[in-house]
């Protein structure tokens, strides 16, 4: 991992305030204070009167630095950027939202990070709990009775404290939850009144070590050896790759079980790299869906071994429902679920179901069978594995030809791909070669995403690329600002295609059942007349930007041009006009029906 995921990093020169004199403590200095102890290296926020008190705190008392803040223009980038900094550190950052009116913007990024199970430390504030210190109006707009309401169903825990010494409680719980499997983001509300209170003195602030987060929990011995009895006598085991870890050593063990049992292995492209796509045990191209290979793989397994996949009872219908092979699933995820929201996906059959991180419980099966640690990945140059011709207009593949042809001797990270892409067109080594998609479909995560990735990335040698959609970039493309403030490295890639052609595929099947013209499906989709310059907008926040191009060999040469600009620090877009496509797998995977029959099924 990197050293940002720790307290303490900082950006030198850039932010960095005036001595401050000591002249007295206030509540929220003290709630500077636990941030600082609970580890939490940035928060990243769009000010608020709601927090005044609490920003003047992280600015003359603990001096901008751990944590530091990050100033982004939209609440929603605040949380995806945060989002972003947990898919590569797998640790919390912080992020502050204004009150009730913050907290409605950020709600839909939360969303996505709960539905990704990711850490996140959010804290909201609200207007003075007692009416008689409100402010005529705005302060009673911006206070809510119970704000948390707004967002309960998707975060592990929030709270409201209105004293000090509670919400130096508050912050504790909410910093262990978060980071206790399964992740998830949690949330404290702070009362105006408690930040700028002012106190005699610096009360005594707990030791975080004394409340230290509870240890995954450990299968049973009996239930282990069950699981490692099944895999070793299966004759065609089959292990399905979830949300995993990024730790090197976990790939490495996730390898050798592989190796050591002869089992065929899938991974999707929902979920970041969890095993090398181009071994010889990996069945095919990680995909949103199945394609007929991953099926076929699915019904000729004796033995299932599911490691927190997202939707496993989805992907097994898929397949063909119910299958003959015991089922072995490893997820903690059902502690998350509740009955607001359908992001538990379909049930899925268990065999045995170890309610554990499925990493812990793979190391332990791995002992039980005997198998050695396995060798770690390494950082390794990128390994695209298409080609396309270079004159002809760009579409999902030729798009991906050209990065591949432009980055082949860089080591990256791909931070996001879009929808249309084609699994085929990249082979991912390393945990941090691929980080996954938002979580929760929320579009306008990409860009604020890819500067929390960034951040994380700096100073590690590994350059963030990400594809984003045009609709989900004109969505979020005020987070860049950020990029260009801070001075984060990246590469990102506009596969514009000038519509919301997710939504042209939706329109087109549902005029083939009516009988109706297909091609209408355009219209109130399209991006087009005037068409938007994208890379003008970048450039207009201080980023660099090229575009637009329009085939292979424009993309290419792009693409060479950015990875110099962001070596050299950096932050870069590139407008890259493609052609409305999916690859064909994708498309009629979006558009199947529950009561469509399942691909190769009987």
């Amino acid at each position: 991992m990197t050293d940002l995921g720790k307290a303490g990093g900082k950006f030198a020169g850039i932010d960095q305030p005036l001595p401050c004199a000591d002249n007295g403590v206030w509540g929220s200095d003290v709630v500077a204070q636990m941030l600082r102890a609970l580890d939490i290296p940035y928060v990243a926020l769009n000010p608020g009167s709601s927090f005044r008190g609490l920003h003047d705190s992280l600015v003359n008392h603990t001096g901008n630095q751990a944590p530091q803040m990050l100033l982004c223009l939209h609440e929603e980038h605040a949380v995806a950027l945060a989002h972003g900094y947990a898919k590569v550190t797998e640790r919390p950052m912080g992020v502050i939202l204004h009150s009730n009116v913050g907290l409605m913007h950020g709600a839909m990024a939360i969303y996505n990070a709960w539905c990704d199970r990711v850490p996140m430390l959010i804290l909201g504030a609200t207007g003075p709990v007692d009416a008689a210190q409100r402010r005529p109006w705005i302060d009673w707009l911006h206070t809510a009775k119970d704000q948390g309401a707004l967002i309960r169903p998707y975060v592990k825990w929030d709270d409201q404290p209105v004293s000090v010494p509670a919400a130096i409680e508050a912050l504790t719980r909410a910093a262990n939850l978060t980071r206790m499997a399964p992740c998830g983001p949690t949330y404290v509300c702070l009362d105006v009144s408690m930040q700028e209170q002012r106190l005699d003195e610096m009360p005594a602030l707990p030791d975080p070590k004394r409340y230290a987060a509870a240890a995954a929990p450990v299968p049973s011995a009996s239930d282990i050896a069950t699981a490692a009895d099944w895999l070793s006598a299966a004759k065609a085991p089959l292990l399905l790759m979830g949300r995993m870890s990024r730790s090197p050593q976990d790939w490495a063990r996730r390898v050798a079980l592989a190796e050591h049992l002869g089992a065929r292995v899938l991974t999707d492209i929902k979920t970041g790299a969890s095993f090398p796509t181009n071994h010889p045990l990996h069945v095919t191209k990680p995909g949103f869906f199945l394609d007929e290979a991953a099926s076929a793989a699915i019904r000729a397994a004796d033995v299932i071994l599911a490691l927190d996949c997202v939707d496993l009872g989805g992907m097994l219908k898929q397949a063909g429902g119910l299958p003959a092979a015991k089922v072995i699933n490893i997820s903690p995820d059902h502690q998350l679920h509740n009955g607001w929201s359908m992001d538990h996906q379909a049930l899925a059959p268990a065999d045995l179901h170890l309610a554990c991180p499925p990493d812990a419980a793979l190391h332990l099966i791995a002992d039980a069978l005997g198998i050695g640690p396995g060798e770690p990945p390494r950082d390794r140059p990128a390994l695209p594995s298409l080609s396309a011709d270079e004159d002809g207009p760009l579409d999902v593949v030729s798009l991906a030809a050209a990065m591949g042809a432009a980055l082949r001797e860089e080591v990256i990270s791909l931070v996001r791909l879009p929808l249309g892409w084609a699994g085929e067109s990249w082979h991912f080594r390393h945990p941090l070669d691929y980080l996954g998609i938002d979580g929760g479909g929320g579009i306008a995560a990409g860009p604020g995403m890819l500067v929390g990735a960034a951040l994380a990335l700096k100073d590690t040698g590994r350059l963030p690329v990400a594809v984003l959609g045009d609709g989900d970039t004109l969505m979020g493309i005020s987070a860049l600002w950020t990029a260009a403030h801070y001075q984060l490295p990246f590469v990102a890639i506009v596969s514009n295609n000038r519509s919301f052609f997710n939504d042209e595929i939706h329109q087109e099947r549902v005029a083939r059942q009516r009988q109706r013209p297909v091609e209408n499906k355009w219209i109130g989709q399209r991006i087009a007349e005037p068409d938007i310059d994208i890379a003008a907008m970048a450039r207009a926040q201080g980023l660099e930007a090229i575009g637009p191009v329009a085939t292979m060999a424009e993309l290419r040469q792009a693409v060479r041009e950015a990875t110099t600009l962001a070596r050299k620090g950096r932050p870069v877009l590139i407008d890259a006009r493609v052609l409305p496509g999916y690859n064909p797998a994708m498309a009629t995977s979006m558009t199947r029906h529950a009561s469509d029959k399942p691909a190769g099924a009987s």
